[in-house]
């Protein structure tokens, strides 16, 4: 594990930020569930995305990359007697894969790395008591086994625990014999990635009705092949635009402002601490002459909050951030993470059980940071670094291999001075 030092420096240039994780993920699906080939354009690879592509590979789909892009051969209709899926540390392959490779009758390994055993399975542990799915299971340790398969029916799930549950059965049971109905027992939070998964199923040919407490889904559908192309990634322009409101000056060539990805509530909260949004020949850029506290609900866009917190600790005032419990099960305890980065940098914020309450400052002092082995952490500690008096240090940078392998060298093409 490689340490950094990182000079401060203004940050200046035009950038391609990744191709959205969120969205490969469930491209990658939908076309390995299709009959045919399908052809998927501009996925940036990364860790979590090559765990997706090997998992649908143990499941039977043939896939191979050519030319920057992804060629798919759907190959699950007849099911597999055993697979052993290794998803790293990517808790949307594991969530969503799990399901998934019930569709048939199956035996199924799921190994991982890092925090994703202690990342929480109840939601399907129950619906596998019910529907009599044999699994076995090591605490703190992703070690599960699976046999059976899913049968259709009534499938109660809770909205506010993480909606990758609530995606992964949206995968499965359309390949079901039978109709099914997913019911939430609770207020549905991260909306946005539920509008990502029906996006991509619809483009598949899946059709899915919403109901008043969450959704019917007829079975025997087929996934028709595709042709599509995956666009840039709110969740890692965040970085960018964050920097560019802290007085660098970095234009994003690649965003869809007409997107359905939750993480592009960034621009909105930005736009509130006082950020204009500018389009330019070239793409999108924001500025700021000064920054205002706000108040943020954290459920719907939990992976922005670490540089949402960078700016509002050079906002004048104090903001809040609610609702952030599941930031503690990300790659690290990222809630914790957080303040104790910010605390590092001469930050006031006091962390509460599911919040944040920070109290903006003119300027950060220069530190030693942890990643914390999480990409965005590192991520968040390098922007910091665009406005802190003394150079900062970060360990463990090849953390940010998860999402965005390619962050520093791009880093530094925006004139960024990394050792």
């Amino acid at each position: 594990m490689t340490s950094i030092t990182i000079q401060p420096k203004k940050l200046k240039g035009t950038i391609a930020v990744p191709t959205s994780k969120s969205l490969a993920h469930r491209e990658i699906i939908a076309a390995s569930l299709a009959p045919g080939q399908s052809i998927i354009s501009n996925v940036s690879m990364s860790d979590d995305i090559t765990a997706t592509i090997e998992g649908m590979k143990a499941l039977g789909a043939l896939i191979k990359e050519e030319d920057g892009k992804l060629y798919i051969t759907g190959a699950l209709t007849n099911g597999l007697s055993n697979a052993s899926i290794d998803c790293h540390e990517s808790g949307s392959t594991l969530r969503f894969l799990i399901p998934i490779s019930l569709i048939h009758d199956n035996y199924v390994h799921f190994t991982g790395q890092g925090k994703l055993g202690s990342r929480p399975l109840d939601v399907y542990y129950k619906i596998f008591d019910s529907q009599k799915i044999v699994y076995l299971y090591r605490e703190n340790a992703l070690d599960l086994y699976l046999m059976g398969y899913l049968k259709p029916g009534r499938f109660e799930v809770p909205g506010n625990v993480s909606s990758q549950f609530i995606t992964g059965l949206l995968f499965a049971l359309p390949r079901l014999e039978g109709d099914s109905d997913i019911v939430l027992t609770s207020p549905l939070e991260s909306s946005g990635y539920i509008d990502l998964t029906l996006d991509v199923l619809k483009e598949y040919g899946i059709q899915i009705e919403q109901t008043e407490d969450g959704y019917h889904v007829p079975g025997n559908q087929v996934y028709q092949a595709q042709k599509s192309s995956v666009e840039g990634d709110f969740s890692q322009a965040a970085f960018y635009l964050v920097a560019d409101i802290l007085g660098n000056d970095i234009t994003i060539t690649n965003l869809n402002m007409d997107t359905h990805q939750g993480d592009k509530a960034i621009v909105e909260i930005l736009e509130r601490m006082g950020a204009k949004l500018i389009q330019t020949e070239e793409g999108y850029k924001m500025t700021a002459d000064k920054l205002v506290a706000t108040d943020v609900d954290a459920s719907n866009c939990p992976d922005i909050i670490p540089v949402l917190s960078l700016a509002m600790a050079l906002a004048e005032g104090t903001s809040h951030i609610t609702n952030a419990g599941r930031l503690r099960i990300k790659e690290c305890d990222r809630l914790h993470a957080i303040c104790e980065e910010l605390k590092a940098m001469n930050v006031d914020v006091t962390e509460y059980e599911d919040a944040i309450t920070i109290v903006g400052r003119k300027d950060l002092t220069g530190v030693r940071l942890s990643s914390y082995n999480d990409h965005r952490m590192a991520m968040m500690g390098a922007i910091a670094a665009t406005v802190t008096k003394e150079p900062v240090s970060i360990d463990n940078r090849e953390c940010v291999s998860k999402s965005y392998p390619e962050f520093f060298n791009d880093y530094v093409k925006l004139g960024g001075e990394v050792e």
